[in-house]
Order: C-alpha cells, then structure tokens, then sequence
C-alpha cells in the first residue's frame, strides 16, 4: 500500500494509576504525537495530559457509547490518522473501555500496539506476596448475593490459588463481610490507593483484614485492588458435586408442593442458591418440556 495512504495505528496506552511520575516515556510519546486521544473521562484524562503539556486531542470513548463510536474511530485510522487510547487510570480494556474499539480495529486490518504500564491488578498481585505460578483476574466483586456465590464456587474449584479482582471503597466492607459469613479459608490482600501517598495493603485472614480496616477507620475512601489466595483445603472435594438447578426445583416442588414458578422464588430466597433468576427459569422450562 502507498505510504500515503496507509492507515494509522491504534495505541493501547496504559497510564499512572494514581502516582504520575508512573507514566513512561514511551507513553507521553505516543500520547504527543497521536492524531486523537480516546479517553473514558476526558475531565480527569484532561488533568494528566495538561501535565504532560498534551491539548486539543481527547475524544470521550467510555462504555456507554464505545460501541457507537467505535466505526467512527476507525475511520478515521483509516484515513491514516494514528489514535491512542487511554482509561482514567491503569492499563485500556482491563475492566476498562476500550475492549470494542480494539475488535473494530482488528477486524478492519488495522495494527494495534501496546504500550505497556501501571495495571492495578498487577501491581497488587505483585506485592501481595501469595502463589503466583497462576492466577485469574476476576473484574470487578458482583453486587448481588448469587452471582457472589458463582464466583465463589469458582474459586474453590482448585484451577488456581489467586484472584485478583476490583472494588469500591463504599462496597469493600460488604466484600470482606461476604467471604467471612461464608467462612471462607483464605488469605487476602487488599490494596487501597495504590502509588499514592498514602498507600495502605491490608492483610491476613478475612476476620483480620475485617480489624485492620475498622481500626484504620476511613477505609471507604480510594479504590481497591483485591488479591485472594484460596488454602488448599478449601477447595471443593472429589465427591462434592454443584447440585443442578433443575435438582433444586424439583426439591421446592416436592416438599413445598408448589408450581414452577414458587419454585423458583423459593430457591432465590434460599440464601445457599447461587444460580441467578434466569438461569432458574431456564431450568424450569426445561423441566417443563421434559415433563409434558
């Protein structure tokens, strides 16, 4: 293709996530020298780049419209102008905006380069001390009780020790207090304002990390990157099976005598369920179809 009219590049560019002398040089550069600068909050991203002496190139790109702007971005890499991408802190596309805009740019033949920095999940894996030959990032802790359970059903299958995951400091109590009433064996590492100045891992068993937030007292304040490491004799046993949903409905129908869909009221109030609303009537048509 004529140099001319070759198309731009697309920049997955990481930056500070609270401290910002983390940004590399490498990424100030890019962020100099591209066309466009998407960002998923221009009013913060603005506060790092007037640092960096960066004006005029930023272009919201958050969740709620990614998908839409996603062509438009493209279009323009295709006329040959080059765009980065960047997040209100850390590294693009890690429970982060930027996922579609990549899948566009791929499937548009356009080349995608990354330009590696700050992760929070990374740097709190890295001080955290616990096994990490493997380990699974897990996004964001979920809000409501049963998909909890899912995930920890999924940490105590044994695939790997250590967890990763984000929270926010107004839900980080309710997260610490989930694992504890559920008597969860595990180690955890909390890590609130990552880089900043005042920095602060909180460590040890869930009742002890529970102590050490109480005693700090402002804990609901800055974000978190929490790290579990799950003690071996936690993990689900050989013979401990995940009872099926349909097994659970046909149980609330036979001892409560009730209709498909009691049943399924009756297993979302069980506080042990860990299937969610639609996956319970989805068993229960297929109950239906197999019995009719």
């Amino acid at each position: 293709m004529d140099e001319a009219n070759a198309p731009g590049t697309l920049y997955i560019v990481a930056t500070p996530i609270g401290n910002a002398g983390d940004m590399s040089p490498r990424g100030a550069r890019i962020l100099a020298e591209a066309d466009l600068i998407a960002a998923e909050d221009t009013r913060r991203s603005m506060v790092l780049l007037n640092k960096l002496g960066i004006r005029g190139k930023l272009v919201s790109n958050h969740k709620f419209n990614e998908h839409g702007r996603a062509a438009a971005f493209v279009s323009e890499l295709q006329a040959g102008k080059s765009v980065a991408v960047i997040t209100d802190a850390g590294t693009p596309c890690i429970s982060d905006p930027g996922s579609e805009l990549v899948n566009a740019a791929v499937a548009a033949g356009i080349r995608v380069v990354g330009v590696p920095g700050c992760c929070a999940a990374v740097t709190a894996l890295s001080v955290s001390g616990f096994d990490l030959r493997s380990f699974t990032f897990c996004g964001f802790f979920p809000r409501e009780n049963p998909e909890r359970k899912k995930l920890l059903e999924r940490l105590r299958r044994g695939d790997c020790r250590t967890f990763a995951l984000y929270e926010s400091p107004k839900r980080i109590m309710d997260l610490v207090d989930f694992f504890l009433q559920e008597g969860a064996v595990c180690r955890m590492c909390l890590c609130n304002d990552l880089t900043k100045l005042h920095e602060a891992c909180f460590r040890g068993s869930p009742a002890q990390v529970k102590e050490q937030l109480l005693a700090k007292g402002n804990y609901d304040k800055g974000e978190y990157a929490v790290v579990l490491e799950i003690d071996p004799s936690y993990f689900f046993k050989k013979e401990e099976h995940l009872v099926s949903p349909e097994a659970l409905l046909v149980d609330a129908m036979v001892s409560g005598g009730l209709g498909s869909r009691d049943a399924v009221a009756a297993v979302l109030a069980d506080e042990n369920n860990s299937y969610g609303k639609n996956e319970l009537k989805a068993a229960a048509l297929r109950l239906k179809k197999l019995f009719d």
